[in-house]
């Protein structure tokens, strides 16, 4: 599966990319480099990120869908025995 991430998201993960850079760095990343890394990190890296928020988005699902059976659970046939009868005489 390719990732492709939207433009305004790729441009603002290029302006980090070389903020980063220059700041921690003093190092001017150049537009093309940082999108070519940008690139890089996305086709190498992004799938196992993506893997892990798939499995973990699962697991919260199936846990949410297990808490349903006990906060969504309806007792069943109790019309006579919630029913108050007056007693008899």
């Amino acid at each position: 599966m390719s990732i492709k991430l939207k433009t305004e998201t790729e441009d603002q993960l290029i302006a980090s990319l070389r903020r980063y850079w220059k700041e921690e760095e003093d190092l001017d990343l150049g537009e093309l480099r940082a999108r070519m890394f940008v690139k890089y990190l996305v086709q190498e890296f992004g799938p196992s990120i993506y893997n892990q928020a798939i499995q973990d988005a699962q697991e919260y699902m199936q846990e949410k869908a297990a808490e349903m059976e006990i906060s969504c659970y309806a007792p069943e046939f109790t019309y006579f025995s919630s029913r108050k009868r007056p007693a008899r005489k």
